[in-house]
């Protein structure tokens, strides 16, 4: 895959520049002309001349494409055209990268194509889970169907992130400030009282020497211990992209107790609410747990859910092999047989994915309710070594002058 560099003209007369990938020159060429656009110069981009294309702008939350799929449905059922539609949520959409996206859909729809075509084009604002759902609602003529299904689902998911977000407040607000209180100690409060130390006369006791040496390094050698926990951190966030990384951080998180219970309920919300929405649509079984398996986010899920998919396809039922990986709790796939057998498999999962949001904000409540007494703990251990290291001389001494 190649990137070239292009200048063409659009169907309204103006010059557009940009950069597009292709396997070869003569593709890279079909793609803009198949785009509308005429090529007046197309080059291959080198490290030396490629474009750089710094983006400020955020992607659009699950909550921005929540809005969307509401408003379009509204719009839809009140008998504005799609492209009239399109139009008008351009024009009231705030997000930027959103509204370029939805700007372009629009170019793809006037020209013919179907609206899951002009998603599928955006393949960063708008996933798989939506562009094949809105399929299906098209090719079912329950396209307004299709959206507010999307619609439920952008909001659950915006509602469970933001749930986690909170919970992640405190205790990243509080080890911030720990962190600053341990440093503020050792650089300005230790320091100070050295000379106090070493004017006493007598052997410190070891706390006081460890936490004096302690402070004395970051005094002496902050420049190097700086870069090194940046550089710590870096190869840290590195690692936990590879696929070794992706598999430690998920085996962590379903061995710690408290987070494995949050880890599990999300992971069961996100797979019935996401099959549900997808088989309401009319997508075959086999997509849309492949699909599933997609939206994932711990690996091991992901790889349960895509094995699961291969059963499917060799006639195996779908809660056999949810069964069998041994992550999802036995309510799940319990309530998935009696589904498949009374065949009501989608109303299962909607209450499935129900209970399990409640689940999720019971244990996001119930990780705070044990994070909170934890940090006050450690916190309060650390600046108790801190006061101790610099009370135990001075006590020392005052029990000397005392025996007088």
């Amino acid at each position: 895959m190649a990137d070239y560099g292009y200048e063409a003209i659009n169907s309204e007369g103006k010059i557009l520049k940009g950069s597009i990938s292709a396997e070869n020159f003569e593709l890279a060429k079909v793609q803009l002309k198949n785009k509308g656009l005429i090529v007046t110069d197309l080059t291959e981009q080198s490290v030396l001349n490629k474009d750089i294309n710094i983006n400020f702008d955020k992607k659009p939350t699950p909550r921005d494409l929540g809005v969307f799929c509401r408003q379009f449905v509204a719009m839809s059922r009140a008998g504005v055209s799609i492209l009239e539609c399109l139009t008008l949520l351009r024009e009231q959409t705030e997000n930027k990268v959103l509204q370029k996206a939805v700007r372009e859909v629009q170019a793809e729809v006037e020209k013919g194509e179907t609206l899951a075509t002009g998603l599928s084009q955006h393949p960063k604002v708008f996933s798989d889970l939506m562009v094949t759902t809105v399929n299906a609602g098209e090719q079912s003529g329950s396209l307004d169907v299709a959206l507010e299904r999307m619609a439920d689902q952008y909001e659950k998911s915006a509602k469970t992130a933001a749930l986690v977000k909170k919970a992640m407040i405190y205790p990243i607000v509080v080890a911030i400030v720990a962190v600053a209180v341990v440093v503020l100690m050792l650089v300005k409060v230790i320091p100070s009282y050295t000379d106090m130390f070493d004017d006493l006369g007598t052997e410190l006791p070891a706390i006081t020497k460890a936490v004096v040496a302690m402070s004395d390094f970051i005094v002496a050698r902050w420049f190097i211990l700086v870069p090194v926990i940046a550089a710590i951190v870096i190869a840290i966030k590195a690692y936990a992209k590879t696929t070794s990384g992706k598999y430690l951080k998920a085996d962590l998180s379903m061995k710690i107790p408290a987070i494995k219970n949050l880890v599990v309920k999300s992971a069961c919300s996100q797979f019935a609410r996401t099959l549900a929405t997808l088989l309401a649509a009319g997508v075959p079984l086999v997509e849309a747990v492949d699909i599933v398996g997609d939206t994932m986010q711990n690996l091991r899920f992901y790889d349960a859910v895509k094995n699961a998919k291969e059963e499917v396809i060799k006639g195996v039922p779908l809660s056999q092999p949810l069964e069998d990986c041994g992550l999802f709790p036995p309510m799940m796939y319990h309530m998935i047989r009696i589904g498949e057998e009374a065949g009501n498999t989608e109303e299962m999962l909607n209450k499935m994915a129900d209970y399990y949001d409640e689940e999720v904000e019971m244990a996001v409540q119930s990780l705070m309710a044990a994070m909170e007494p934890a940090i006050i703990i450690v916190l309060a251990l650390v600046v108790g070594v801190l006061i101790a290291a610099v009370m135990s001389p001075m006590l020392t001494m005052y029990q000397s002058l005392d025996n007088l």
